[in-house]
């Protein structure tokens, strides 16, 4: 992903807007029956607490120290006010901000596992809706796409975590409670002082993050240009010897290079003038409160550690505010990559089960559709008034040109998709009116392209059935007449498949398919071309074992080659979305229709290959 399209994300939405999704994760954190995870919460609120509590107290132990040193000074008792003075300065400032420290890890170990498990259920929450949604979703995203909302969205929620709970808000807390101190130990002048310049400064960051992030947005862009001519140029490297461009493409690159080096230095030098602004801010506070402490000492209403103490105090509420203007912006972009995540669950799944659908009760497996009208589409009708029946037991070959709606059939009858007209029934019930997981049990598919998990060959067979036994396992690799080739691997039925299962050839891949189709043992079947991408000795290899497996179930295949249909109960012929023809393979060749000119051009190209 280039690299300014993170920032550019920052002008999608409004932190108002975004602030939302942040409220959606709260039912994931206050987990509602979950008394432990409460607790831990409250816990954690109470130590943070304790722990700004605690850094605001230990500046006026400083304070204290300087004051009894001091009254030594004066007393002439100098050793034993110095002593005393030091002990209260190692042990009440430098044990307070222990204690603070302290505080601080002890949140983290009682909240850690609260945070972890809202991030582990929003992530499985995701990924199952996901899953639920309907092909045309997935057909239309790209996969890579969605992982990555997932993963930046779950990452912003441990970023969230980390910072608007333990960083911000602590700040905020840290600014209050030291306002409430000033205010009660010396004056609510020194307290209103403190609070506008950390107001002043806050609103300083923010105004001048956002004016920034044009440049950064702008070197983003101008890097992912000089990277893309880069990489575009080394790629063509023979193109760009053959024309002798080497000039050329170097002057291309360093054009690119110098707008890079235009936009980051627009982008440095904005930064520069933003810690100018910040430091500036800061020292003109303090200024501000030690020249009013000065004034109140010279007056004789503060003594002299009350300067330790405000130094002390303001440093500590300084320090975290360093970090916001990056705090800022990731914050900012960590809310829309979470509400982009939390976006996905928004999406309704354009398939859904009927309330209280029972599952199927398939015995047989007869399949009907009657006056099925089918589009993708509004404007692009696919299947027209198509109807047809398939007996129990039955083989029928749907066969006809691209395009004529074969693969649309099986995608209905798995509901991917849901119909626009006319009802679809298996053993007589309408499968709109049946549970999708119950249905989808129910029908075993060997697809035209065998995909498999990148694992072994024993964990994509078991696929199908993820309590099957071993034996069962291996009953199904024998029927699918790849159990001896499994075991001549030096690693069996341990033999990582590799990717998509490139490791095995096409008909190693069919064979797997089938012996899973085999194990999970539907009572419907369906073949999408499952021949056609193989070589003519494997084809007869791999037929006889569909062949097989296609005895006693209702099955559905989709030809390419007629040639493997011949002996099926019916043959369906299609064409632009209709059925033009149908009966058996000797029938319909006596029609001499459509099915007579698809045979007679595929038995002509066979002739030519001979």
């Amino acid at each position: 992903m280039p690299p300014d399209a993170r920032t550019d994300d920052l002008t999608e939405q409004s932190i108002s807007y975004q602030l939302k999704s942040f409220g959606r994760l709260w039912p994931y954190l206050w987990k509602a029956g979950s008394l432990a995870s409460k607790i831990r919460i409250i816990s954690a609120i109470i130590l943070t607490l304790v722990s700004q509590a605690m850094l605001v107290i230990a500046p006026f132990g400083v304070g204290y120290s300087v004051d009894v040193v001091q009254a030594g000074l004066d007393s002439g008792s100098i050793w034993a006010d110095v002593a005393l003075g030091v002990s209260a300065m190692v042990f009440g400032y430098g044990g307070l901000r222990l204690l603070s420290t302290i505080a601080n890890e002890a949140r983290e170990y009682i909240f850690a596992p609260v945070g972890q498990r809202a991030q582990r259920e929003v992530a499985t929450a995701t990924f199952a809706h996901l899953h639920n949604l309907s092909l045309r979703y997935h057909l239309e995203k790209r996969t890579g796409g969605l992982s990555r909302i997932i993963e930046r969205g779950i990452r912003s929620i441990d970023f969230l975590f980390r910072f608007l709970l333990f960083n911000i808000g602590p700040t905020l807390l840290l600014l209050g409670f030291s306002c409430i101190a000033l205010t009660i130990a010396f004056n609510w002048q020194f307290a209103l002082i403190a609070f506008i310049v950390v107001i002043s400064y806050i609103w300083f960051t923010v105004a001048t993050t956002e004016w920034r992030l044009k440049f950064r947005r702008e070197m983003n862009k101008q890097d992912t240009e000089a990277n893309a001519k880069a990489i575009d140029s080394l790629l063509n490297y023979e193109t760009v010897k053959y024309f002798s461009a080497e000039g050329f493409e170097t002057q291309r690159y360093d054009a690119a290079m110098e707008s890079y080096q235009k936009a980051a230095i627009k982008s440095r030098t904005s930064l520069a003038t933003v810690n100018i602004g910040q430091s500036f801010l800061m020292n003109a506070g303090l200024v501000a409160l030690l020249m009013l402490a000065a004034y109140r000492i010279l007056d004789g209403e503060l003594s002299i550690g009350t300067m330790a103490t405000i130094t002390l105090v303001m440093a500590q509420v300084y320090r975290p505010l360093n970090i916001l203007g990056f705090a800022y912006r990731e914050i900012k972009q960590a809310l829309t990559d979470m509400e982009k995540m939390f976006s996905l669950l928004d999406i309704r799944p354009e398939v859904e089960d009927a309330p209280n659908a029972p599952d199927i009760d398939c015995a047989d497996g007869a399949i009907s559709f009657q006056n099925v009208g089918f589009s993708y589409e509004k404007n692009r009708t696919i299947l027209k008034d198509v109807s047809f029946d398939v007996a129990a037991g039955q083989t029928v070959a749907l066969v006809g040109p691209t395009g004529a709606g074969k693969s649309s059939i099986f995608r209905i009858l798995f509901r991917f998709y849901d119909i626009a007209s006319g009802a679809v029934t298996v053993d007589g019930q309408d499968i709109r009116n049946v549970s999708q997981a119950s249905l989808r049990r129910a029908i075993g598919i060997v697809p035209q392209d065998t995909v498999l998990f990148n694992d072994t060959v024993g964990y994509n067979i078991g696929y199908a059935k993820p309590d099957a036994s071993w034996a069962e396992i291996e009953a199904a690799a024998k029927a699918a007449q790849i159990h001896d080739f499994i075991s001549s691997l030096p690693d069996g039925y341990d033999t990582m498949v590799g990717e998509r299962g490139l490791k095995l050839s096409g008909g190693e891949k069919q064979r797997v398919a089938i012996a899973r189709t085999l194990l999970k043992d539907p009572a419907i079947l369906l073949l999408d071309e499952a021949t056609s991408a193989l070589d003519s000795v494997t084809e007869r290899d791999i037929q006889s074992a569909l062949d097989d497996i296609a005895k006693g179930r209702t099955t559905l295949v989709i030809a390419h080659r007629l040639s493997t249909i011949v002996t099926a109960d019916k043959i369906i012929v299609m064409d632009k979305g209709g059925i033009a023809e149908q009966g058996t393979h000797k029938q319909l060749l006596a029609k001499d229709g459509l099915y007579a000119q698809l045979w007679a051009q595929q038995e002509k190209g066979a002739a030519q290959i001979a």
